[in-house]
């Protein structure tokens, strides 16, 4: 991590979106547990696939939730899987815990 300030400018660029996680597929090659994600971002946006370690997570419990991923990165080839998104999760004891937005929030608002 550095320590260097990050200026407002840079922040303001990474567009964090909230989605809702449509299907969870198992990822069998993944080096580290993981699950591929296919979530939706609303009518701007669309539909963005993922890869994401949060196997802590079952299947049931990610379905139909909402998330807060960065949408505007370059998608990253991640074995077989082109990441087009990051959901964005805290790490906690070995564990990442996903970001929740409000209940009420819409797909596609954007965090900032």
């Amino acid at each position: 991590m550095s320590d260097a300030p990050l200026e407002w400018e840079e922040f303001a660029r990474v567009d964090m979106r909230v989605g809702r996680i449509l299907e969870v597929i198992d990822f069998p090659e993944a080096r580290r547990p993981a699950w591929r994600l296919r979530l939706d971002f609303g009518a701007e946006i669309g539909e963005r696939r993922s890869s994401a370690q949060i196997t802590n997570y079952r299947r049931e419990e990610l379905v139909g939730r909402l998330v807060v991923a960065v949408v505007n990165f370059p998608p990253k080839q991640i074995g077989p899987v082109l990441s087009e998104c990051l959901v964005l999760g805290t790490y906690s004891d070995g564990l990442v815990l996903l970001l929740d937005p409000a209940p009420e929030a819409a797909l596609g608002d954007r965090v900032g």
